[in-house]
């Protein structure tokens, strides 16, 4: 299937303003692109591109005082298919892990698994250990927080959504990750455009979606504890250890959000009569 994906979005800047972007596709979808996903910037200004630790690509501008407009538009070709689903993907000793794998077993800045991991061993260490732990993390992250976009936060971080049982897609796959930490299975918070392909209408506003991905059975594979069902469709932006790491802007200055438009849609190929 072809997906059309891209985002609109403004800032004003009451002074020039050095930020980091991530809105580029993730490397690993690059071939996968029929048309290429080129940033956009108005007002048009030098931009230094590289791959951050995480093997994220990234952009340093220094947005102007005013209004910046950051835009992409392209298309991208995709299995159509389902998120994978192993039940009998097993969990490593920590002694076999890829060493690369280590550091998401380690706490970060929204994701204190220091602050849950009793709890987590209480709540999930009678468990099988492998993909059925993993999925008993998400089903209870699902259930614990109730969804609404009024209750986004830059700053709640894991335990917060624990015990405010409120939030955003962020926040499930925080809660999931930290708890799969505590539990010893490495998992990295991962960010990127998924739409409403497959799924009933009516279909929500265009948003920027979060997930994860754990570690078993020698791979990485996708978790999503806010919808908590296979989708389809997921373009990959970042991944890293939280949201920090996959931030689409981080901005080194005030600066207001003055527009925010993301568009995944699946593009219905024209049949012959």
């Amino acid at each position: 299937m072809k997906i059309r994906a891209g985002f609109e979005i403004a800032y004003d800047c009451p002074q020039p303003t050095p930020m980091i972007l991530q809105v580029s596709v993730h490397p690993t979808r690059q071939p996968d692109l029929i048309t290429w996903d080129g940033l956009k910037i108005d007002p048009v200004v030098p931009a230094n591109t590289y791959h951050d630790s995480f093997g994220n690509f990234c952009h340093v501008i220094t947005a102007p005082a005013g209004r910046l407009t950051l835009s992409a538009d392209f298309l991208v070709q995709d299995s159509g298919e389902l998120d994978p689903v192993v039940p009998d993907a097993e969990q490593h000793p920590l002694a076999v892990l890829p060493v690369e794998a280590l550091i998401f077993l380690l706490g970060s800045r929204y994701c204190e698994t220091d602050r849950l991991s009793d709890f987590a061993w209480s709540t999930f260490g009678h468990l099988p250990k492998g993909w059925p732990l993993v999925q008993a993390i998400c089903d209870f992250a699902h259930n614990r927080i109730k969804f609404n976009y009024q209750h986004a936060s830059a700053t709640r971080t894991a335990f917060d959504a624990y015990t405010e049982q409120r939030g955003v897609c962020r926040d499930y796959a925080h809660l999931a990750v930290t708890l799969c930490r505590c539990m010893n299975i490495p998992a990295r918070y991962c960010t990127g455009y998924l739409g409403d392909m497959g799924t009933p209408l009516p279909h929500a506003a265009g948003d920027f979606a979060a997930w994860f991905e754990a570690y078993l059975g020698g791979r990485w594979h996708i978790f999503d504890p806010r919808n908590n069902v296979p989708r389809l469709g997921r373009v990959l932006m970042a991944r890293g250890r939280d949201a920090t790491d996959v931030a689409m802007v981080t901005s080194f200055g005030p600066c207001t959000l003055a527009g925010f438009k993301v568009v995944t849609d699946e593009v219905v190929e024209a049949t012959a009569a």
